[in-house]
């Protein structure tokens, strides 16, 4: 499952520095595309050999997809800026995706009519077959790791922010109501898609603690560890967080003439259950009651096999 994809922003240090820091990806290089002449020099791309600096990405597509990628690329260049990116000028520094799968072509067409859509001016970032490419010379490789104080264009910020993202909106997708309804049981589709409310003490995971990962029934995105789990007394699954606080959200809920917080999953929608300030004040306070007919639970002994093996080393 690993693909390739070589991207273009700026300095390629400072780029090459950020993409191998984003989970899902394996290797990364960074090289010389796209221009008029085979096997370049740095001296030569410098001097207007046309090629652009890239870095290869080699990437998990079972972990990471390539809208995921690209959306994250688009995060630390700017698209409408033409040959300069941070204080690097010339057309070296354009911006650009450079694909070898033909498939690839309408994935990257399609985010950058989305990018397009919310700016007022053009963008300029091309996508093009990989054309021409050659390693860039040895001293370039990882060359942040080997000179940590070197110029990089990219703020360290994004640097860490891209290391705790955890969820790939894209490898999870909503299903529509009638293949929801095929998928689960009756009681599983009134708690998830009516707002329902499982029997305590009779439901599956109250009084479960195995080691491993909790994920939306409906989607399969990944919302609860068996390390944050604890036994609360109330017949329902009870923990004190969410794997992140970005894949769960909150709302003011007013039925049954109560003010309480729902809790939904982000992506699938899934009604979970309730956020309470009663949980272990150690823990931060909080206790996520949630019902066992929105959930699935991974073993750890499968979490790998079934793709959620970026989060075994969180249970540690």
């Amino acid at each position: 499952m690993n693909k390739e994809i070589y991207l273009a922003g700026g300095c390629f240090w400072g780029l090459e520095q950020y993409l191998k820091a984003i989970d899902g990806v394996m290797t990364t290089e960074v090289g010389y595309a796209n221009g008029r002449t085979e096997n370049p020099t740095y001296h030569e791309v410098c001097n207007g050999s046309g090629h652009v600096e890239v870095v290869k990405v080699i990437y998990d597509a079972r972990k990471l997809s390539l809208e995921t990628l690209l959306n994250l690329y688009y995060d630390v260049i700017d698209p409408t800026s033409f040959h300069k990116q941070g204080k690097d000028r010339g057309i070296q520094y354009r911006t650009g995706v450079y694909y070898t799968d033909s498939k690839d072509r309408a994935i990257i067409q399609k985010s950058l009519e989305q990018l397009q859509a919310i700016h007022t001016k053009t963008v300029v970032v091309e996508n093009l077959p990989l054309l021409n490419y050659h390693k860039a010379e040895e001293y370039h490789q990882r060359y942040l790791e080997k000179n940590p104080e070197g110029y990089c264009h990219i703020s360290s910020d994004k640097i860490d922010r891209v290391k705790k993202r955890l969820e790939d909106p894209y490898l999870y997708q909503k299903l529509s109501k009638i293949d929801i309804r095929k998928k689960l049981t009756p009681e599983e589709y009134h708690v998830t898609q009516e707002n329902g409310t499982e029997m305590p003490f009779r439901n599956d995971y109250f009084d479960h603690f195995e080691k491993g990962i909790y994920v939306d029934i409906v989607t399969g995105e990944p919302l609860f560890l068996s390390t944050d789990k604890y036994d609360s007394g109330c017949g329902w699954p009870s923990f004190t967080k969410p794997i992140d606080q970005n894949v769960v959200d909150e709302y003011v809920d007013y039925s049954h003439h109560m003010r309480r917080i729902e809790v939904r999953s982000h992506i699938g929608n899934s009604h979970l259950g309730h956020v309470f300030n009663d949980g272990p004040k150690h823990s931060g306070g909080k206790r996520y009651c949630i019902n066992s007919a929105a959930l699935k639970f991974i073993p750890y002994e499968q979490m790998k096999e079934m793709g959620y093996e970026s989060y075994q080393s969180k249970l540690y």
